[in-house]
């Protein structure tokens, strides 16, 4: 695993309308907890950016639509967006940057999203890298649909996935005109996703 920094060299990319860094990059693979078969992505994000908008990314790269409270559980801290969560020992997740929080013995760290539902991510960080060329944040893989928000959960997700299996529950009809024609559990549209990343303002706050 290569740790070493390198000056940003941006490039401009007029054909897809974002900027192109040669720079410390991480590649991360964040995995939904309690899901089988499960739920994941690997995807790339740049060393200079915020916890903040590492939780934007992750929003987009998921599938999540960010209407919930979220925090990172890392190194037993919690980082959070203070003008969302009240909690007093929480850390500002805007003040701390990748490249200050993964350090080298830092394998694997939480994210949290929505606290009713309570959906457990687990992150992993694989290889990071100062040589590549490449428009990050990207996708390079993942693996099914995300969960729809407000389902109940876990168990409340098994539960959807058995009733629209089953033509013949009481409630099939319901939950299927509830999710919309578009929901496919088992679809994953990386090209969407990464045309979604290409486009995206990361804001600070």
């Amino acid at each position: 695993m290569n740790t070493a920094f390198m000056a940003d060299t941006t490039i401009n990319r007029q054909d897809h309308g974002f900027t192109m860094k040669k720079t410390q990059s991480y590649q991360l693979k964040i995995s939904l907890d309690g899901i089988r078969p499960p739920i994941w992505r690997r995807f790339e994000v740049p060393a200079d950016i915020t916890l903040h908008q590492l939780h934007q990314i992750i929003q987009t790269v998921m599938g999540w639509l960010d209407g919930h409270l979220h925090e990172f559980e890392i190194n037993g801290k919690i980082y959070s967006d203070p003008d969302l969560n009240d909690c007093e020992s929480d850390l500002d997740e805007n003040g701390y940057t990748l490249s200050e929080i993964l350090v080298p013995s830092l394998k694997k760290f939480k994210y949290n999203y929505d606290f009713g539902d309570y959906w457990q991510h687990t992150i992993a960080v694989e290889e990071s890298s100062s040589d590549k060329n490449v428009p990050v944040p990207r996708v390079l893989k993942g693996r099914r649909c995300c969960p729809p928000e407000d389902c109940g959960g876990v168990y409340g997700y098994s539960e959807l996935l058995e009733i629209i299996a089953d033509p013949s529950h009481k409630r099939h009809r319901e939950i299927i005109d509830w999710l919309g024609p578009e929901f496919h559990p088992d679809e994953f549209l990386i090209d969407d996703v990464n045309a979604d990343l290409a486009g995206m303002n990361l804001s600070e706050s």
